[in-house]
């Protein structure tokens, strides 16, 4: 950046001469085809080249997961019988002393309703049978992530490559590898039980990873002082050490297994919560996909708070007292299920106990829901139409298609684009003015793009734009990540659905900013409705995906516009936590400063506070955007049109080359948005 009145620097210079270059694109899509639109005969087959290795591979290992899938079956099989035998009155008893020997009164007041609920809501086989499936899959997660995080610490030439291998796996959209999962294992409950094995392994290894890391190098040294050898240093005195950040890879590995259920359950066939929730949304059973839905809810609440309390670490001398009686009210726990068990076998016990039926009419649920909707089609149909004219087909289609007489009350006549771009060309002239070239390029480009929209925005000028923002937030090695990985995207024919993809993105940030900015901001000022608004940000961040289809289908129906409200639904969270945690974090004598200067609340808010949020709120904004790309392919099962629709038609056709590769361009915009994002907050903490 330059000082107003010095000299333009050769990096200046080519700042400006990207918008320069963006016109002439625009300018030459509409006279030569190739600009604006990549030519099919210049695309690979990728996915067929996919498609042929895994023909050659799966075969070969058929066997081997043919047996694996045998054993797996049956231990699955034995222990759903068992869990399901068991009756619901005496697991519920063992449930609440573990949950009041760990969090005291309010974890057990949480497990009375949690059971409540889901017995009176009908559902107890079937969540037994969740429980089953969770309870496998998570050691066998929490094997093989503590497995690789301890090689990545171990080996420090791993670490890299297992460090990619794991934002790989936290970004690669869990429908794609259901399909070679499928192929592999058939299916039935034991792929579904593998993908949620699979899916849940990131979290351990980087707690892993990260607490021996993070262990003090004053420790390491004592235990080498002390004669250790490697081995005993490593079991003595860096795992004791990194024990918090294990529990915490547990309590993480947990909840990442119970969020896959319902998406494994498109290949599983199980009758579980997951297939209650997936079957009310293919039956338009609104009313009994919200009460199996709002039963995972309450399952992983009490589980996230139940993993949280037993593995958080006792203060003082008190481990030495809380370990055995832990030990105690576990062993309590388990007599407990056991005479429940024998009990059921006595003579005269009711066998039909675990078999309930729900007291709530799914009916009736479904016939209040429809009234209550239709009592308020109006409300909805503005929001839709709103969000729809003024955020969503102006993204799509650029100000020159989506403005029009009758919806914004005039067209982009010849003399409205003529004050559209003086108007963008003086907020340029400003930035420039003021010795900021690079803001001055941006403000062009994003002028541009708003006006063509992302749709008709020429390829050649969004690879330059995208390596040009790159280079300039982190330098040359991720402007060549961004420039291989469009280029991924181009020669794989996945343009078009990756731009949509991009656009639904885009709206929904802009949704949540605006959104839960303005949560943040009055919980930044309000502890009551801060302490009013934890709840509630901790039940979204515990609900499984598939979830938050649900009010968006019961409020908009099947449509583009359900799926952006789902992953709106889905995304706000990180917004809101991190505006609220970046503006209680600036110091108190700064505003205590601004408010001696004579500043006002509102001019204190504006001009100190969230100007010195500026890092965090960026990281908020980072959160924001993964969440919205994860949501993206569940969102496609509602009808969206983008990258995870090409990944649910795959997965239908069973066509793992284009699901794999549809996944591979997901992973890609994520790592390059995370890495520009942080990149950018970075610069910003540093100013």
């Amino acid at each position: 950046m330059n000082l107003p009145g010095k000299p333009f620097s050769f990096a200046d210079l080519g700042a400006l001469a990207v918008p320069a270059a963006v016109l002439a694109c625009i300018a030459a899509s509409a006279q030569w085809s190739w600009i604006a639109a990549f030519p099919q005969d210049w695309t690979l087959p990728i996915a067929g080249a996919i498609n042929a290795a895994l023909g050659w591979i799966i075969p070969a290992i058929l066997p081997v997961t043919a047996a694996l899938s045998r054993a797996l079956a049956a231990i699955l099989t034995a222990l759903v019988l068992v869990l399901q035998f068991i009756p619901w009155p005496a697991t519920a008893i063992a449930l609440m002393m573990v949950g009041l020997r760990a969090g005291g009164p309010r974890l057990l007041g949480l497990c009375v309703v949690a059971v409540a609920y889901v017995v009176l809501a009908g559902f107890w086989r079937q969540s037994m049978a969740t429980v089953a499936l969770v309870l496998l899959a998570v050691p066998m997660s929490v094997l093989g992530g503590f497995v690789l995080g301890l090689g990545a610490y171990l080996v420090p030439r791993l670490r890299r490559p297992v460090e990619a291998l794991f934002d790989f796996m936290q970004t690669f959209p869990a429908f794609a590898y259901l399909i070679p999962l499928l192929l592999l294992f058939g299916f039935g409950p034991v792929a579904g039980l593998v993908a949620t094995a699979v899916y849940a392994i990131p979290p351990m290894a980087r707690c892993v990873l990260s607490g021996l890391t993070q262990v003090p190098r004053e420790l390491v040294e004592v235990g080498e002082m002390a004669g250790c050898t490697p081995a005993q240093r490593l079991f003595w005195v860096e795992l004791p050490a990194a024990r918090p950040m294990v529990m915490v890879g547990i309590n993480q590995t947990t909840m990442a297994a119970l969020s896959m259920v319902i998406t494994a359950s498109i290949i599983g066939g199980f009758d579980d919560i997951g297939w209650a929730v997936l079957s009310g949304l293919r039956q338009a059973d609104l009313g009994k996909s919200l009460l199996s839905g709002l039963v995972i809810v309450v399952i992983s609440i009490v589980v996230d708070r139940l993993t949280a309390s037993l593995f958080a670490e006792p203060r003082g001398n008190a481990t030495r007292r809380r370990l055995p009686a832990m030990r105690k009210v576990l062993a309590g726990a388990a007599i407990v299920l056991a005479a429940g068990a024998l009990l059921r076998l006595a003579p005269g016990f009711p066998q039909g106990l675990n078999q309930m039926a729900g007291i709530i009419d799914f009916g009736l649920l479904n016939r209040a829901l429809l009234g209550f909707v239709g009592r308020y089609s109006g409300v909805l149909d503005a929001i839709k139409s709103g969000v729809l004219y003024y955020l969503v087909l102006p993204l799509r289609l650029g100000l020159a298609g989506a403005v029009l007489p009758t919806t914004w009350g005039f067209a982009m006549t010849p003399a409205i684009t003529s004050a559209y771009a003086l108007l963008a060309t003086a907020l340029a002239a400003r930035q420039l003015a003021k010795g900021g070239p690079g803001k001055a390029a941006a403000t062009l480009c994003v002028a541009m793009l708003l006006y063509v929209g992302m749709v008709a925005f020429p390829w050649p000028a969004a690879i330059l734009v995208t390596a040009w923002a790159a280079w300039r937030v982190s330098g040359p090695k991720l402007a060549l990540l961004a420039t291989a990985s469009l280029a991924f995207v181009l020669i794989s024919g996945l343009w078009v659905p990756f731009v949509k993809s991009l656009y639904l993105v885009g709206v929904s940030v802009v949704l949540c900013a605006f959104i839960g900015g303005l949560l943040g901001l009055l919980a930044a000022h309000n502890n009551w409705f801060s302490a009013m608004l934890r709840p509630l940000n901790d039940a979204l961040q515990t609900m499984p995906q598939f979830v938050f289809l649900i009010p968006a289908l019961m409020f908009f129906k099947v449509g583009e516009f359900a799926g952006l409200i789902a992953i709106s639904l889905y995304a706000v969270v990180p917004a809101i936590r991190y505006t609220e945690a970046g503006l209680r974090n600036v110091s108190p004598a700064i505003l205590e400063t601004a408010r001696q200067l004579g500043c006002t609340p509102t001019q204190s808010n504006l001009f100190v506070q969230i100007p010195l949020a500026r890092p965090a709120l960026l990281l908020g904004l980072n959160q924001t955007v993964m969440a919205a790309i994860t949501m993206l392919p569940i969102a496609a099962t509602v009808g969206t049109s983008e990258l995870g629709q090409q990944i649910y038609i795959s997965l239908g056709k069973a066509d793992a080359g284009m699901g794999i590769t549809a996944g591979i361009v997901f992973c890609l915009t994520a790592i390059n948005l995370d890495r520009m994002l942080r990149a950018a907050a970075g610069h910003l903490r540093s100013i």
